[in-house]
């Protein structure tokens, strides 16, 4: 991921001026590495060790979104919507 995409992604996700890593802006960065990443084994599909770091980080995706619907409900629901993750 470029440092532009990335940049626009926490600007878009942030809650405060200073905000890099709160919940939001984790999943939505974690979101286009798992996209990017998906792309990649449509042509790679034998890139086995990738894998296992791409279902490292849906999992470390559903983790914080568990932690975010618990306690942040409104953050959550804004965040699933903007990313378009669950129907």
């Amino acid at each position: 991921m470029s440092k532009e995409k990335k940049k626009e992604i926490v600007k878009r996700f942030k809650k405060t001026s200073n905000d890099t890593g709160s919940s939001p802006v984790q999943v939505a960065l974690l979101t286009e590495k798992i996209k990017e990443l998906t792309e990649h084994f449509k042509i790679h599909k034998k890139d086995f060790h990738s894998k296992r770091g791409l279902t490292a980080m849906v999992n470390r995706r559903k983790k914080i979104l568990k932690y975010m619907q618990r306690k942040e409900g409104n953050d959550y629901k804004k965040t699933v919507s903007d990313l378009n993750l669950r129907k």
